[in-house]
Formats: C-alpha cells, sequence, structure tokens
C-alpha cells in the first residue's frame, strides 16, 4: 500500500468516526463513547495533516521516497 492508500482510509475512518460520534450523540445524548470517538477522530486528522502539510524545505512528509 502506498501513503496515497493509507491517507485515504484515514480520512474515511475519520469522518465515519465523526458522523457516528453524532448519531450517537443525537441518540444517547452526551456519552463516554461519544467523547472518545470524538478524540479518536481528531487524533486520525491530525496524523492526516502531519503527513500531508509541507515542511520548510517545501515537501510533505508524505512526498519523500522511503529509504
Amino acid at each position: 500500500m502506498d501513503s496515497g492508500t493509507v491517507l485515504s482510509i484515514l480520512m474515511l475512518t475519520a469522518i465515519v468516526m465523526l458522523l457516528g460520534a453524532v448519531y450517537l450523540w443525537r441518540q444517547r445524548g452526551t456519552s463516554k463513547q461519544v467523547w472518545l470517538m470524538l478524540v479518536l477522530a481528531i487524533v486520525l486528522l491530525a496524523n492526516v495533516a502531519i503527513w500531508v502539510v509541507p515542511s520548510v524545505n517545501g515537501t510533505a512528509p508524505a512526498q519523500q521516497e522511503l529509504k
């Protein structure tokens, strides 16, 4: 799997976690599981941002070749 595939899966997972948290919040109200799902979605989005945002030299870690 290349990095683009992994980043796509992470984004889809974050979106599903956000939608699932909203669904549970509307059904049951605030619970520990809703907050954990929101935290997980934020962590996933932060990981994607770390890999996609370019560094000082202008290349993102996802664009660099693995050695």
